[in-house]
C-alpha cells in the first residue's frame, strides 16, 4: 500500500458551471473577479471530497492573457486574491498543502506560441515571485513542449520550493507531447523536477504517457481532463472554454477507474483537471482508501 497525494479537480470549469456566466478568454480569472469567494468555496469542496492539495487559481494570470482586457494593471492583485482564497480554504480545512499553479504562456495546447527562452524565463520568474512564500510547492501545468518545460523549470528553480512538472500529451497518442515531440524527449529536462505528472489530456492518453514517465526516476502521476476533445476552435486566438464539450462517459466511477489503474502502475500523485468535479475526487478518495492506500 502507498501514500498517495490526492490533487483537487478542475477549478476553471467548476467556476464556469457554478457562476453561470458565459466564459471569456480570461477563463477562471474573470469569474474570480465577478464572483469573489466562489474560488474559496470550490477549494473547500475539493478538500471536503478528500483532496490533500489546493491548486491556486493562478494558471491563467499572465500578462499576455490580461492584455486588452482592461485588467492589465491587476497582475499582482489577482495573484494575491487567488492565494488568499486557497489559504482561507486550507485554514478552514485544518490541513492540506497549497500548490502554486503556473500555466503556459500564450494559450493552452499551443506550443507554437511559446516564446524564446530570453523572453519566457523572465516572464515565468515574475509569476514565481508572486507565488513563493505563499505556497508549499510550485506546479508547472499543461507543459506542451520540451522548450516550455526547460524555461518554466529554469524560472521555478529560482526558489527552494519543490517543483512538479506536469506535461500534456496528444489525446490520440499519449506517447507524444502536444508539440509532437516524444514524451521521452523531456526526460533530461525533467531531471530537475521533484515530480513529473501528465495533465489535461484524455485519460486514455495519460495512461500511455505514464508508461513512459514512470521511467524518469521521479515520483510521478496524472490528472486528466474529461473533455470530448480539444477542438480546432479552441486552438484559435483568445479561445473560450465554451468551444469544448464534456465527455458523457467520464463520470466519477469511470474516471476513478483510470486513476486506480495509474496508482497500480506506481503513480503517487493523482487527481483531476478540467471537468473533474468534487464528486469525482470523492470517488477517487473512497477507492484509494478501500484499496488500503493512505491519502497524504
Amino acid at each position: 500500500m502507498m501514500d498517495i497525494t490526492l490533487l483537487d479537480g478542475g477549478m476553471g470549469q467548476e467556476l464556469v458551471h457554478r457562476a453561470g456566466d458565459r466564459p471569456t478568454p480570461l477563463w477562471s480569472t474573470q469569474v474570480m473577479i465577478d464572483h469573489p469567494g466562489l474560488v474559496g468555496r470550490i477549494h473547500a469542496d475539493f478538500f471536503d471530497a478528500g483532496a490533500s492539495i489546493a491548486t491556486t487559481n493562478t494558471y491563467a494570470i499572465h500578462h499576455d492573457r490580461l492584455d486588452g482586457t482592461g485588467m492589465e494593471a491587476q497582475f499582482v492583485e489577482l495573484h494575491a486574491a487567488a492565494l488568499k482564497e486557497a489559504h482561507d480554504a486550507r485554514d478552514a480545512n485544518g490541513s492540506g498543502r497549497i500548490a502554486g499553479s503556473i500555466g503556459p504562456l500564450g494559450a493552452s495546447y499551443r506550443p507554437d506560441l511559446h516564446p524564446a527562452p530570453e523572453v519566457a524565463v523572465p516572464v515565468f520568474t515574475e509569476v514565481v515571485r508572486q507565488l513563493e512564500g505563499h505556497c508549499d510547492l510550485i506546479i508547472l501545468e499543461t507543459v506542451s513542449s520540451v522548450a516550455h518545460a526547460r524555461d518554466a523549470l529554469a524560472a521555478a528553480r529560482t526558489t527552494d520550493l519543490p517543483v512538479w512538472l506536469s506535461l500534456t500529451v496528444s489525446d490520440t497518442d499519449g506517447t507524444l507531447l502536444r508539440s509532437g515531440e516524444p514524451v521521452a524527449a523531456a526526460r533530461e529536462v525533467a531531471e530537475t523536477a521533484d515530480a513529473v505528472l501528465i495533465n489535461c489530456s484524455a485519460p486514455e492518453a495519460v495512461t500511455l504517457g505514464l508508461g513512459i514517465v514512470q521511467e524518469f526516476g521521479r515520483p510521478f502521476g496524472g490528472y486528466a481532463n474529461a473533455f470530448e476533445k480539444i477542438t480546432d476552435d479552441f486552438l484559435k486566438s483568445k479561445p473560450t472554454v465554451d468551444a469544448l464539450r464534456m465527455r458523457r462517459d467520464m463520470g466519477p466511477r469511470a474516471y476513478a477507474g483510470y486513476v486506480m489503474e495509474w496508482v497500480g502502475k506506481g503513480a503517487t500523485i493523482v487527481g483531476g483537471c478540467c471537468e473533474v468535479s468534487p464528486g469525482h475526487i470523492a470517488e477517487i478518495a473512497r477507492r484509494l482508501r478501500a484499496a488500503g492506500h493512505t491519502i497524504v
